[in-house]
């Protein structure tokens, strides 16, 4: 019968939870592609674009700190 070693487990836990940047960085990429096309298009409201886009990058940013959150709780909690 195997067992696993503790600290193992926790590098693996660890290499796990940062899967959690995958949805973020996609979703950063998306909000800046968004936003160059939508200043391409009408450059007049690029101020009010751009503030909606840091917003948006703000909030999907919050997600991948969890994701580094989480993983160093694992390994060092």
């Amino acid at each position: 019968n195997r067992t696993m070693d503790v600290e193992a487990a926790k590098l693996i836990g660890a290499g796990l939870a940062t899967l959690g940047f995958i949805g973020p960085g996609i979703g950063i990429g998306l909000i800046w592609a968004a936003l160059i096309s939508s200043v391409g298009r009408n450059p007049a409201a690029a101020g009010a674009i751009t503030t909606t886009a840091w917003v948006s990058f703000a909030l999907v940013e919050a997600l991948a700190i969890f994701a580094l959150a989480i993983a160093l709780l694992i390994l060092f909690g």
